[in-house]
C-alpha cells in the first residue's frame, strides 16, 4: 500500500470520515507485543527490540491510567497509532505486503550471528522513532481532528519515555568491561546516532507531512524519502562486526 494511503486510511479532503473500524486501545497493542514475545526466539533481532518496546509501552499505559497525561484520549490515540505501525511492519500475521524500508534491515539481519543485541534494539528504535512516530502524529491528528501543535505535550511525554528506553537498551545490552576493547567498533558505530536528534527531526517531519496533507503526491514523495533515509541509517547500525560472540539475552 502506498505510504500516503497509510497516512490517511479514512480521510477525504483532509477530514476524518470515521468510516473505518474502531481503533483498539493500549491493551490490544500490548497483547500483540506479548504474543510476539511468546513465539519469537530470544536472540531474534525483532524479539530483542520487542522486549524493550513492550516494557516502555507498559509504562506508558501505567502513566495514562494514573493520570500522568493531562489529555488521556490524545495520549492513547498517539500511543496506539504509533505501536500499530511497528506491529503491522513486523508481525507476520498482519503481513499484507512489503514492510516499510525503515524496518527491512532489521527483518533481513534479525538472525545474523555478527550483529549484537544492542544493534538490533537501537535499529528498532531508529526505525520506530525516525519513521513511525512522524506518521503516527499525522494519524492521530486526523483521528482527533486537531493540529500537531495540540499533540506536542503528548509527543514530548512519549519522547521522554523513549529516552528511558534508549538508556535501558544501552544498560542491559551493552557489552561488559571485559569486552570493551573488542566492542570499540560497536561503540563507534552506534555513538553516531542520537535519540534526541531523531526526535527533533521526527517532530519536524510530522509538521511537514501535516502541512502537505492536501498535496498527496508531494506528501507521498516526502514520506518515501523519509522511509528510505531512516532505513539507510538502520542498515548502517546493523553492520555485522566479525569477532563478536553474540549471546542470546536472557528472557
Amino acid at each position: 500500500m502506498p505510504q500516503s494511503e497509510q497516512i490517511t486510511p479514512h480521510v477525504q479532503n483532509g477530514v476524518d470520515t470515521g468510516t473505518g473500524p474502531a481503533r483498539p486501545g493500549v491493551d490490544a497493542v500490548l497483547a500483540r507485543m506479548r504474543a510476539l514475545d511468546a513465539v519469537l526466539p530470544p536472540g531474534d533481532g525483532v524479539a530483542v527490540f520487542n522486549r524493550v518496546y513492550l516494557a516502555v509501552t507498559e509504562e506508558v499505559d501505567r502513566r495514562i491510567d494514573t493520570g500522568r497525561f493531562p489529555d488521556a484520549d490524545a495520549a492513547v490515540t498517539l500511543d496506539v497509532r504509533f505501536a500499530e505501525r511497528y506491529l503491522d511492519a513486523v508481525d507476520p500475521v498482519c503481513d499484507d505486503g512489503r514492510p516499510p524500508a525503515c524496518w527491512r534491515p532489521l527483518l533481513q539481519f534479525r538472525r545474523h550471528p555478527g550483529v549484537r543485541p544492542l544493534q538490533f534494539a537501537l535499529a528498532g528504535v531508529n526505525a520506530h522513532i525516525g519513521h513511525d512516530l512522524a506518521l503516527a502524529v499525522v494519524d492521530a491528528c486526523r483521528g482527533l481532528g486537531c493540529e500537531p501543535a495540540d499533540l506536542e505535550d503528548e509527543f514530548d511525554r512519549v519522547g521522554d519515555l523513549l529516552g528511558s528506553l534508549e538508556e535501558r537498551v544501552r544498560e542491559e545490552l551493552m557489552p561488559g568491561p571485559d569486552l570493551l576493547q573488542i566492542a570499540d567498533p560497536l561503540t563507534h558505530l552506534l555513538g553516531s546516532w542520537s535519540l534526541e536528534r531523531a526526535r527533533d527531526a521526527t517532530w519536524t517531519a510530522a509538521r511537514a507531512l501535516w502541512a502537505l496533507r492536501r498535496l498527496p503526491d508531494v506528501a507521498e514523495e516526502f514520506t518515501q524519502r523519509l522511509d528510505t533515509a531512516v532505513g539507510f541509517a538502520g542498515r548502517m547500525m546493523l553492520t555485522p562486526l566479525p569477532g563478536l560472540v553474540r549471546c542470546a539475552p536472557a528472557r
